[in-house]
């Protein structure tokens, strides 16, 4: 595709959550300042119950929003690298009856609360369209959250001409699916396709013919795992 555009924002800490964790940080000091300017050498449990309670839950929440800048090195052609971080649960052939309308390879990536949630584009290419489709919170891994979930559609031609459908997941526990994805726009590795708050799913349907390259339970990280190679 020549020379790919590098978008990305040189941050740390991901947009979804700066508001948040600004705002989770000051009332975490705020009450902790309360406590500590009330209590005398009887009563400084509670100052320290807060402190540690409350800061560990921020410092998950930190863990949780933060964004690595990463870049792949290697070429692109015919490439399919892993939309998220998390793990392999799902790799076979299935019935895609929404779009295509015939056997797809579906590879599915499940993301623990512990894992990044920042969501790549796994191939270089042209979003044709984004879809986003309310329904149910079933725990993500389980087969039908695919389907009956909340979830977000994004389908993306590759310069060959390959159609790859990318379907961000809600999961049990996830109540707010992000897509940066826009119709009619050119895509690249190395950008962000999205965010999923909380534990949740990616899956990527691929034509037939396309080569696994991860295994069950395989973990992955985003934007650098090969799960597979077009055909």
């Amino acid at each position: 595709m020549g020379e790919r555009i590098k978008k990305l924002k040189k941050i740390r800490i991901h947009r979804e959550g700066r508001e948040e964790l600004a705002f989770g940080l000051f009332i975490v000091i705020f009450i902790a300042l309360v406590l500590w300017l009330s209590s005398d050498t009887l009563t400084i449990i509670p100052f320290i119950l807060f402190t540690a309670i409350f800061g560990i839950a921020w410092l998950l929440m930190l863990n949780f929003y933060r964004c690595p800048i990463r870049y792949f090195k290697d070429d692109t052609a015919k490439v399919v690298v892993a939309p998220a971080d998390g793990k392999i649960v799902v790799i076979e052939e299935v019935d895609e009856d929404e779009y295509f309308h015939d056997k797809r390879l579906m590879i599915s990536i499940f993301m623990s609360p512990l894992n990044v949630h920042a969501n790549w584009f796994p191939v270089d290419g042209h979003v044709k369209f984004v879809k986003h489709f309310e329904g149910n919170y079933h725990k993500a891994w389980l087969p039908k959250a695919s389907e009956e979930n909340e979830h977000a559609d994004i389908m993306i031609e590759t310069p060959d001409g390959q159609e790859v459908l990318v379907r961000q997941i809600a999961g049990a526990m996830a109540r707010r699916i992000v897509t940066y994805a826009k119709g009619d726009e050119e895509c690249y590795i190395d950008e962000h396709l999205g965010f999923i708050k909380l534990g949740s799913r990616v899956d990527v349907y691929l034509p037939l013919g396309s080569t696994p390259c991860v295994k069950m339970k395989q973990p992955t990280t985003g934007d650098q795992t090969v799960i597979a190679k077009l055909n």
